[in-house]
């Protein structure tokens, strides 16, 4: 059975139905790779002319850059879902030269962590500004955990985001300014953690529930289903492993991954479908999965994950790459 990019599935409890295939800003905003301004527009449109409602978005992408176009685009279009983040506040200073070269073409701002009350209220307010809109859907928390900080450091930040940033979002939200709160992060555990502290809506789990692994099914994704809580997925092409690319939570990937990708790569061949078009559609067995949110840096690229995403794949694949202990045999399949 194909998909229909109109396809929407709702958020955890909450109100919103999300596309089953959201529009993710990262990628647009330079992360890692130069993009222009032309590229960023062409690849917005595209996406919301075809049917996308459903975009995410973040301060630190680009630091600024991102919502920039992303209000731009969005804001005479209606039934749109707009998600961004906070924890990172842009002021007008010097950037470390390390994360500035990650974004080429980046707005001249420093995106510092800030995940106290005050700085979760600054940033959504900003965000609002910098947008050029009144209203903001989903806000999550970003990139909170250990993989992020280092164990010391995130100890602090940790303690800030779930006291002060988890009461600003929880007041934004009991005042129905949001729909949803949650947090955006690349790592299972600190959900997990968080899950502890307050009641989450979401979470945007970045490259953690994909063809290359499900450790997320037998812990984090069980809680969430206990509490109502949605899953967004991110990086479901593991940084670009998956989509034909080298780098796996962003960096050179192992020989090992290489291997298991390559041996995944086989068996969707032998079926006749492109890994990315399989990469995609994967997450989107699992009930909780609202919606899946691969970057594209152009239309083309745009062009080519709609086509990957309402590509017909034969169950006989996933059942193939089970039997060769190429996926967890518990993950609920795609239909």
């Amino acid at each position: 059975m194909s998909r229909k990019l109109t396809d929407l599935r709702q958020l955890g409890n909450t109100s919103l139905k999300l596309n089953a295939l959201g529009l993710g800003c990262a990628a647009m905003a330079g992360n890692h790779r130069p993009v222009s301004n032309h590229d960023i527009r062409n690849a917005l449109t595209s996406g919301l002319d075809a049917g996308i409602t459903f975009v995410d978005t973040a301060p630190f992408y680009g630091f600024g850059r991102s919502e920039h176009f992303v209000g731009a685009a969005i804001r005479n279009r209606e039934n749109i879902v707009l998600s961004t983040k906070a924890g990172r506040v842009l002021k007008k200073e010097p950037i470390p030269a390390d994360l500035q070269a990650d974004w080429p073409g980046s707005f001249p701002f420093n995106p510092v962590y800030d995940y106290t009350y005050d700085g979760v209220m600054r940033s959504y307010e900003d965000s609002m500004q910098r947008m050029g809109i009144d209203k903001i859907d989903v806000l999550l928390l970003h990139d909170i955990g250990e993989m992020q900080h280092g164990p010391e450091l995130n100890k602090r930040l940790f303690a800030d985001a779930m006291s002060g940033g988890y009461k600003a979002l929880d007041e934004l939200r009991s005042s129905g300014e949001i729909q949803a709160i949650g947090l955006g992060v690349n790592e299972r555990e600190v959900c997990i953690a968080a899950m502890e502290h307050g009641h989450w809506d979401t979470f945007l789990l970045a490259g953690r529930y994909t063809l290359l692994e499900q450790t997320p099914l037998h812990d984090l994704m069980p809680a969430c289903e206990k509490a109502g809580t949605g899953i967004i997925l991110g990086g479901p092409y593991n940084s670009g492993l998956l989509a034909g690319g080298d780098t796996w939570n962003y960096a050179k990937a192992p020989d090992d991954v290489v291997a298991k990708t390559k041996a995944i790569a086989k068996v969707c061949e032998s079926h006749g479908v492109p890994l990315p078009a399989a990469a995609l559609q994967f997450p989107l067995g699992h009930p909780i999965v609202a919606s899946v949110i691969p970057g594209a840096r152009s239309r083309a690229e745009m062009e080519q994950n709609i086509a990957w995403f309402e590509m017909e794949i034969p169950a006989s694949l996933w059942s193939d790459l089970q039997n060769e202990n190429l996926m967890d045999k518990q993950v609920p399949l795609p239909a």
